[in-house]
C-alpha cells in the first residue's frame, strides 16, 4: 500500500498541474477577474468575496487593520491586515475564550446562532490597539493589544446589558475616552426605536461613566456607529433605514454633544448594491480617502467586503460615485489606491504541521480543549468524538455537535476543498467528514461506523443516504463549488481517482452568517473514537 506521505506528494503535484491548466484556460483573463485585485493596477468589488461582516478599519502608519464580527464562532472577532486595502490576510482573533462572554457560547449549549459577537470598533491610541464590541444579550466587551497580531488581553466586560449594539470608542485630543452605541427597543405599540447614546469612559477604558449618558441621535434603525475628529470637527457616522433601504449617514458638529448637522452619504439599490453600510473611514498617506465596508444584505457567501472611494464635498465625506444631488452611489471597480509588490491573501489550506491552529480556522462555538490535539500525532489534527447536545435536531445535528472546525466559503468562480482523514480509530456511532453548513441548510459527506463496519454517508438537512462500504485506513473527501454557490461532493479511496456524487447542493446563509466549509466529528452513541486529519487544502480563484 502507498503511504499517506506519498499521497501528499501526489496531491501536491496534482494541484500544481490543475492550477496551471486553470490559468491557461481560465474564463476570465488577467484584468477581468470577478473580484479583488485585477493584477493590472485596478480592483473590483467585492475585494473580499466572503463573510467579513460588520467591518471597521483603521490605518496605522503604512498598515491597515480591520475587524469583523464572528457571532458564535471561536476564536472570535477576526483581525485582518492589508498594505493596499485590496489584498488582505488574517492575522489574529481578539477573543480566545467565548465563555468569558457567555456560557451559552460553549460547546455544551450551542444555542446562540445569530447572536454572540456582533459589530465593534478598532482604534489605535495611547500606544495600543483597542477593540470594543457588543452582543445583543450580554452587553459590551473590550480588549487591547500592543500588536494587532496578538496576543490580545483577555476580554473584559465593559457593561452587562441587553438590547444594545454597534459600539465605538473614541479618544479626544485631551485624552478623554468616549463610547458610543445604539439602544434598540420596542415601544408599547410594537414600534422599534433606536437611540444612539454617548458616554464618557474611565481613564483605563474599562468602564463607563453612567451619569455622562447622553442621547445624540434618534431615528429608525440607526446603527453602525463610528466617531471621528477631522479638521477640528466631530463626525458621527451611522447607518439609517430609509424607504430606499439602509443608507450611510453622517452628522458633524463642533461639539460631541451637538448641535449636529446631518447628511446622507450614499444611495442604495437593495438588489444590486446589497446595502454597503458597516465600515470604516480612512485617510491614506497620499491624502486620499476611502471607506472599507460590508454589504449588509447577505447571500450564501455572507456579507462580503468592498472598498469605496470617498470625495469630500462641502466638508462631507461622500462615499462612492458622487451624483448631482451630492450623494454617492456604489462603485464596483477602480484604480488600486496603493501599489504594493507582495500580494497578501486570505489563508485557507493547512498541513497541520504546527502546534497551533492556523488563523483561518474557527470552531463552531467554544471547543472542548481536551477533545482535539495537534501534538498527539505530529503532522495531524486529531479530533475526538463526543455526543451532540441534541440528537433530534430537525435541520441537522451539525448545529448541535462540537468539534466542527470551519472557515469561510469564498464566492469565486472556482473553489476546491479537499481533506484526507485517517478513519482507522473510529467507533460505533461515530460520523466524521467534510461539511458545508449554515443555520438554514447543511450537507455532510463522511464516514459513519456501525457494528464495526464503515460506510460513506451523504446527509442533507438531517436526511442521509448510505453509500459504499469503506475498508481502507484513509478517505479523501472533496467539495467543489462555483460563484453561484452550487456545490458538488466527491470522494476517493486512493487519493488518485475521485468519484463525484450525483446530487448537487445549494449553499445558503442564515442567522447573519454565510456558508461555512469545515470538518466535523461526533458520535451519537458514546464518547468514543477519533479521527486524524492529515491535511486540508482549499484553492480558490485568485
Amino acid at each position: 500500500m502507498i503511504s499517506h506521505k506519498l499521497y501528499k506528494l501526489y496531491f501536491t503535484l496534482l494541484v500544481l498541474i490543475t492550477t496551471l491548466t486553470c490559468v491557461k484556460g481560465q474564463e476570465h483573463p488577467p484584468g477581468n477577474k470577478t473580484w479583488g485585485d485585477q493584477d493590472n493596477g485596478t480592483y473590483r468589488n467585492p475585494v473580499l468575496p466572503a463573510d467579513y461582516s460588520d467591518l471597521d478599519c483603521i490605518r496605522v502608519g503604512g498598515d491597515y487593520y480591520a475587524i469583523s464580527s464572528t457571532m458564535q464562532f471561536s476564536p472570535g472577532m477576526v483581525v485582518l491586515h492589508s498594505k493596499d486595502l485590496v489584498n488582505w490576510e488574517i492575522i489574529s482573533h481578539v477573543v480566545g475564550d467565548l465563555v468569558r462572554i457567555s456560557p451559552n457560547l460553549n460547546w455544551d449549549r450551542m444555542n446562540c446562532y445569530g447572536k454572540g459577537i456582533w459589530a465593534g470598533s478598532v482604534r489605535y491610541y495611547k500606544n495600543k490597539f483597542w477593540v470594543y464590541f457588543g452582543t445583543p444579550d450580554d452587553g459590551f466587551f473590550m480588549s487591547t493589544a500592543t500588536n494587532p497580531a496578538g496576543p490580545w488581553e483577555p476580554v473584559q466586560q465593559l457593561w452587562k446589558v441587553s438590547g444594545w449594539d454597534d459600539c465605538c470608542s473614541f479618544c479626544d485630543d485631551d485624552g478623554q475616552l468616549y463610547f458610543i452605541a445604539t439602544r434598540f427597543e420596542t415601544d408599547p405599540k410594537n414600534n422599534k426605536k433606536y437611540n444612539i447614546h454617548l458616554f464618557k469612559m474611565t481613564p483605563d477604558g474599562k468602564g463607563l461613566i453612567m451619569e455622562s449618558d447622553s442621547i445624540i441621535h434618534q431615528s429608525d434603525g440607526s446603527e453602525a456607529n463610528k466617531l471621528y475628529k477631522i479638521n477640528g470637527l466631530y463626525y458621527h457616522y451611522f447607518s439609517e433605514v430609509k424607504p430606499e433601504g439602509r443608507v450611510m449617514m453622517m452628522e458633524r458638529s463642533k461639539s460631541l454633544y451637538g448641535p449636529w448637522e446631518i447628511k446622507q452619504l450614499n444611495h442604495v439599490d437593495q438588489k444590486l448594491d446589497k446595502e454597503p453600510n458597516q465600515g470604516g473611514l480612512l485617510q491614506l498617506p497620499s491624502g486620499e480617502w476611502y471607506f472599507f465596508t460590508h454589504h449588509g444584505t447577505g447571500d450564501w457567501e455572507g456579507r462580503a467586503a468592498s472598498l469605496l472611494p470617498v470625495q469630500w464635498i462641502n466638508g462631507w465625506p461622500i462615499v462612492g460615485e458622487v451624483g448631482a444631488d451630492t450623494i454617492g452611489r456604489m462603485v464596483w471597480k477602480g484604480v488600486k489606491p496603493i501599489s504594493y509588490k507582495r500580494k497578501l491573501t486570505i489563508q485557507t489550506s493547512d498541513e497541520f504541521n504546527t502546534n497551533k491552529l492556523n488563523v483561518q480556522w474557527e470552531w463552531n462555538y467554544q471547543p472542548r480543549s481536551d477533545k482535539w490535539s495537534l501534538t498527539e500525532r505530529k503532522g495531524f489534527l486529531r479530533l475526538y468524538s463526543f455526543m451532540p447536545t441534541e440528537l433530534n435536531n430537525e435541520k441537522s445535528m451539525i448545529l448541535k455537535a462540537g468539534n466542527t472546525l470551519t472557515q469561510r466559503s469564498m464566492r469565486t468562480s472556482s473553489n476546491m476543498a479537499t481533506v484526507i482523514i485517517d478513519i482507522s480509530h473510529m467507533a460505533d456511532g461515530q460520523f466524521a467528514g467534510l461539511t458545508h453548513f449554515s443555520t438554514t441548510s447543511a450537507s455532510l459527506l463522511g464516514v459513519r461506523q456501525e457494528n464495526g463496519i464503515r460506510h460513506l454517508i451523504y446527509e442533507v438537512n438531517g436526511k442521509d443516504s448510505l453509500g459504499t462500504r469503506i475498508n481502507g485506513r484513509y478517505i479523501w473527501l472533496r467539495s467543489t463549488w462555483d460563484a453561484n454557490g452550487v456545490n458538488r461532493y466527491a470522494f476517493s479511496i486512493d487519493g488518485k481517482h475521485y468519484q463525484p456524487l450525483a446530487d448537487i447542493y445549494q449553499l445558503t446563509w442564515g442567522s447573519y452568517r454565510g456558508d461555512r466549509i469545515g470538518v466535523f466529528n461526533f458520535n451519537i452513541k458514546e464518547e468514543k473514537g477519533y479521527v486524524d486529519i492529515d491535511w486540508f487544502r482549499y484553492n480558490f480563484e485568485q
